[in-house]
């Protein structure tokens, strides 16, 4: 059987990663704010769905992914690397 989640259960990689970046840039950028960034980028996600990101209950489109990578400046990779 295939199994799409990590072994905690995330549905993600990267979520932590995002959360972590999010409230290290300065000025903090909330929820709703990266929303707005991701929306600026040509990918339609709400605050509710970044918040679901950063907590591990939603998947991450690779669309999804090249947006965030841009908006924080780093290379994809760098999202999904486990640490």
């Amino acid at each position: 059987m295939y199994k799409n989640r990590l072994a905690d259960g995330s549905c993600n990689i990267c979520g932590r990663k995002v959360a972590r970046l999010r409230s290290g840039l300065s000025p903090k950028v909330s929820q709703r704010a990266l929303a707005e960034r991701m929306q600026l980028e040509g990918v339609d996600l709400d605050k509710n769905a970044i918040q679901r990101i950063e907590c591990g209950k939603r998947f991450v489109t690779d669309i999804e992914l090249r947006a965030l990578a841009a908006i924080f400046k780093v290379p994809a990779e760098e999202l999904l690397s486990e640490e």
